[in-house]
């Protein structure tokens, strides 16, 4: 369920139960109010009635005593009409009681008074009619002594009617004080309750919108604890938005791992061929001042086999005794059993004939124990993998190979092994062939001896020297095409090399491939960051503004990563460029406080920076490099060092006798008072990608390539690294670099010295800052003219384009886009409006480059702004795009501001 949904769910319900109530409660108000009307007239009818009935008897006998008076003539019959009407009267009011009120008190008071008033009602009657018909009669005293008892009864009921009506809303107004009491109680309970329903939905709402963040939260802090190939997950299955980060957050997790593994699995297989062609080159380069099989089948089994990581083994090589083909065993490894001269196989006998017979390898595994004994000083135990393999040369097995191991021998190692049974073959049969050249010279020589000690046969023998002549030229000339092959052999191993220096360029270019897909997405992420961080006083919540900051610290942290990765491969390619120049004392010492004193200030250690008073005013280096290797060694003694302080010491020095440096130095060192480093770790934390602590438990992160870089930086510089550690102590390192340098160097940096774009494009924090003379301060800090402008952006990545979309919009700018060059060119002829274009060069179909070329062969698109994009962060880029015809470059990720910068420039122009 969405926040949403959520929130306007509980306020709905809150609303409808109040609702719910309130008319429930105006319902018993009014039905109340109605009851009480009802009951009110309806009772105050019945007393009227009750009265009515007691006037009308009065009336009734005050109109009897009337006409038993013998009145006029005239007023008889006015009289008589009264009396009708009481009579009437009565009735009526007696019905109406008698059906308002059906009590059974009620309903016999009204039968006691209809008896008596049919009584009373006669005698009227009769005195009405004898006085009609006989004016003179007079009336017997018996005859009003009934009327005037009847009449009092009738008075008496009457009062009975009116005093039980009076009763009865005497109860019902009790019943309704009754009703009122327990509608106002309703009341109180509807007041009190609502509220409770509007908290406990408040909490409802409350908990289940932080439960599933807190989640969220919980799960992203930790992240930081996990490295490589695992990350954590996040086990919300809600259906709102935090269900939806959730699984957004798990796809990425699992992005980064498969990126990883792939990573992992290139770096894995690069090494291992690497390691392949090194062992390979190593052994090769070993035999060429070998003249005898001895000294070929010793230096090859000592070599081979604990490379391999065997224990045992032996090498055969193919002999001829008296025209008797065998393999004898001419050296061994940790062999142990009788002497290795008796051991000999002919082709197709035991495992070693057959291997040589068949010209195919043999394995087993699981050998018995009794098989053969690896032993040592101190026991003997027998190894579980066999391993033969033939080496040849021309379709002749020369030598078999057999070696044992206690583990399974792995691929690579199988590998190498084919790799130099191959080699092996040739040189075997290299080193035949000069033994064969050899022995014939000594034949000649013994020849040529015998000849002078029998000069008197000389003549006789002729002949004989003549054909041995012949023959030794044929053997030269046979040795001469062995020497040809030696020298093809050669070449051979040039071509090895030359592999393996492609192979190292191949590494390069994998790497800024590499980097080119990291910096792709790292493009799209930092933009949307940065944005949202500008607006972080508009709509966003602190802790949304710090999830924001997190995510481009992060960003930045990756993007400092790949440039130090990138940093080691140029190192190791050789492809640094060293730009010296005079860079002032003062410049460092100020670079080192700007960046490190608020570091010091936050962890709180002390930070100084000492320089001797003879030092020159300045340093002939390059100080871009310079920076990099003293940020590199100050950030580790911060890194390593809890409490205390570093310091940096700045001093001028004479190298010491044992140094090849006879010229004044200038030392750097920084001293810190943290953990220190072990005796045996000092030398592998110059190791790239190896930390002294490289467990995943330690406590300290990072990369493992600081060091190594700083030390191959020392090195192009003329300079060197020292290292002088105690565990708990803390630790110092120095870096030397000399005074002054020779003027080829200075000739030879300042031809690579362009502009000072090289400078920014190597910087470690902004990559790419190009720089145009034509660019005007003023008018890159004043955006206007972006506005209502309408730029085409080519790209094949949605997300860059969706990022730089977002970034320009925000002047108002209308954004076209295409997802490869082609389209581009397209969208371009069909908006020839179009007042620049933002090409990424890296593209299908077509790419940046023949896009932009294609472009300039447009005579109507030949002043467009063309900025290209890319995210191979290597110097000769930038020369590239400019070729192609781009007006000016930018590499990803794209800081927004320069890129406002820039297009400003060129929309200005």
């Amino acid at each position: 369920m969405k926040f949403r949904t959520k929130l306007y769910g509980g306020l709905g319900l809150i609303f409808v139960f109040n609702i719910i109530f309130l008319v429930i409660l105006i319902e018993m108000i009014n039905q109340q109010t109605v009851s009480m009307n009802t009951v009110v007239s309806d009772l105050d009818q019945r007393k009227v009635m009750a009265s009515t009935l007691k006037f009308e008897v009065s009336n009734m006998g005050r109109e009897l005593s009337e006409i038993a008076s013998i009145p006029p003539k005239n007023v008889l019959p006015q009289v008589v009409n009264e009396w009708e009407q009481s009579r009437l009267t009565i009735r009526s009011s007696i019905d109406t009681l008698g059906k308002a009120d059906s009590r059974k008190e009620t309903q016999d008071l009204i039968a006691k008074f209809n008896t008596i008033y049919k009584t009373y009602e006669d005698v009227g009657n009769q005195i009405i009619i004898l006085q009609k018909t006989d004016r003179n009669a007079q009336f017997d005293k018996l005859i009003w002594g009934d009327v005037k008892r009847d009449r009092a009864r009738l008075h008496q009921i009457t009062d009975l009617l009116f005093t039980l009506q009076e009763q009865e809303e005497k109860d019902q107004l009790l019943r309704t004080r009754q009703t009122y009491t327990m509608e106002l109680n309703m009341i109180y309970i509807i007041v009190l309750l609502g509220p409770l329903i509007g908290v406990f939905a408040a909490i409802w709402i409350i908990r289940g919108l932080t439960k599933n963040l807190q989640r969220v939260t919980s799960v992203m802090g930790n992240v930081a604890l996990y490295q490589g190939t695992q990350f954590p997950r996040i086990g919300v299955a809600s259906k709102d938005e935090i269900g939806a980060i959730s699984v957004a957050y798990n796809q990425m997790a699992q992005a980064l791992e498969e990126k990883a593994e792939q990573e992992k699995g290139f770096i894995e297989k690069a090494e291992e061929h690497s390691w392949l062609k090194s062992k390979v080159a190593k052994l090769t380069s070993m035999y060429t001042s070998v003249e005898d099989f001895s000294t070929l089948s010793r230096l090859f089994i000592q070599n081979i086999t604990p490379m391999v990581d065997a224990q045992f083994g032996i090498i055969y090589i193919k002999e001829c005794m008296n025209g008797d083909q065998r393999l004898v065993s001419r050296a061994s490894y940790a062999f142990n059993h009788e002497s290795l001269t008796s051991r000999s196989f002919h082709l197709g006998e035991g495992l070693v004939g057959q291997c040589a017979a068949e010209k195919k390898p043999i394995m087993i595994s699981e050998i018995p124990d009794h098989y053969v004994k690896i032993t040592s000083g101190i026991g003997e135990a027998a190894p579980k993998n066999l391993l033969i393999l033939p080496a040849e040369y021309e379709g002749e097995v020369l030598a078999v190979l057999e070696v044992a191991s206690f583990k399974p021998f792995t691929a690579i190692q199988q590998a190498l092994l084919h790799e130099v049974m191959a080699h092996i073959g040739i040189t075997i049969n290299s080193i035949g062939n000069r033994m064969q050249v050899k022995k014939l010279l000594q034949e000649s020589q013994a020849l040529t001896e015998e000849l002078q000690s029998q000069s008197e046969e000389l003549q006789q023998q002729q002949e004989e020297l003549r054909i041995i002549n012949e023959e030794l030229e044929e053997q030269y000339i046979h040795s001469e095409e062995k020497n040809k092959e030696l020298e093809k052999f050669s070449l051979a191993l040039e071509e090895k090399a030359q592999e393996l220096a492609q192979t190292s360029q191949y590494k390069s270019e994998f790497l800024a491939n590499m980097s080119h897909e990291l910096r792709t997405p790292l493009n799209s992420l930092l933009i949307l960051a940065q944005m949202l961080m500008e607006k972080k006083n508009e709509n966003l919540t602190e802790k949304q503004v710090e999830y924001i900051q997190t995510i481009y610290s992060s960003g930045i942290d990756l993007l400092h990563l790949i440039n130090e990765v990138l940093d080691l491969a140029k190192v190791e390619a050789g492809k640094i460029e060293v730009m010296n120049a005079e860079v002032p004392f003062e410049t460092i010492k100020t670079f080192a406080e700007r960046y490190f004193s608020p570091l010091a200030r936050q962890k709180g250690l002390e930070f100084h920076i000492f320089a001797d008073d003879d030092l020159p005013n300045s340093i002939y280096t390059d100080e871009h490099r310079l920076n990099q290797i003293l940020r590199n060694l100050l950030s580790n003694a911060y890194k390593f060092t809890e409490k205390g302080r570093v310091s940096l010491l700045i001093k001028k020095v004479v190298p010491a006798a044992s140094t090849e440096q006879t010229d004044p130095m200038i030392s750097f060192t920084i001293m810190d008072t943290g953990i220190g480093i072990s005796k045996d770790k000092q030398d592998v934390v110059f190791h790239a990608f190896i930390q002294a602590d490289g467990t995943i438990s330690r406590k300290y992160g990072g990369t493992g390539l600081g060091l190594s870089i700083s030390r191959e930086l020392a090195q192009l510089l003329g300079g060197f690294i020292e290292l002088q550690s105690e565990e708990g102590a803390g630790s110092s390192f120095t870096l030397y670099l000399p005074l002054h340098q020779s003027k080829e160097n200075e000739q030879y940096v300042s031809c690579l010295l362009e502009t000072a774009v090289a400078l920014q494009e190597e910087e470690t924090v902004a990559l790419s800052q190009p720089v145009n003379n034509l660019i005007d301060e003023d008018v890159t800090r004043e955006y206007s003219l972006m506005n209502g402008k309408k730029i085409l952006i080519v790209d094949d990545d949605m997300r860059n384009i969706y990022a730089l979309s977002s970034a320009l919009e925000e002047f108002e700018i209308d954004v076209l886009f295409a997802e490869n060059g082609r389209e581009g060119i397209e969208v371009l002829q069909e908006t020839p409006d179009i007042d620049l274009i933002l090409m990424d060069i890296m593209m299908p179909e077509m790419d940046g480059f023949e896009a932009i070329s294609h472009i300039r062969t447009k005579s109507e698109f030949q002043d467009i702004p063309i900025i290209a994009l890319t995210a191979k962060a290597m110097k000769h880029n930038r020369e590239q795009c400019i070729e192609a015809g781009a007006s000016d470059y930018i590499s990803k990720p794209i800081d927004v501001d320069q890129l406002y910068s820039l297009i400003q420039v060129w929309l200005y122009r």
